[in-house]
């Protein structure tokens, strides 16, 4: 069966260049996905404490980053 008929996209199909990151809060340990460039100020939706800021490209994330997700 081709990848179209399943629903996925095909194989020649253009990848994201920024991936999406884990980010853990600072403040209450919630784990977050985050974009990795954020184009506005991103908080955690438990506790309201900032994650990532925008910086015009990779953003500042004040939280610790736990692991990329493709």
């Amino acid at each position: 069966m081709a990848p179209e008929e399943e629903g996925l996209p095909p194989e020649n199909a253009p990848r994201p260049r920024a991936p999406f990151v884990v980010v853990k809060c600072k403040d209450c340990s919630k784990e977050h996905v985050v974009f990795s460039r954020p184009a506005t100020s991103v908080n955690c939706s438990i506790c309201g404490a900032p994650l990532a800021r925008p910086t015009g490209g990779r953003g500042n994330f004040l939280g610790e980053v736990v692991r990329t997700v493709a």
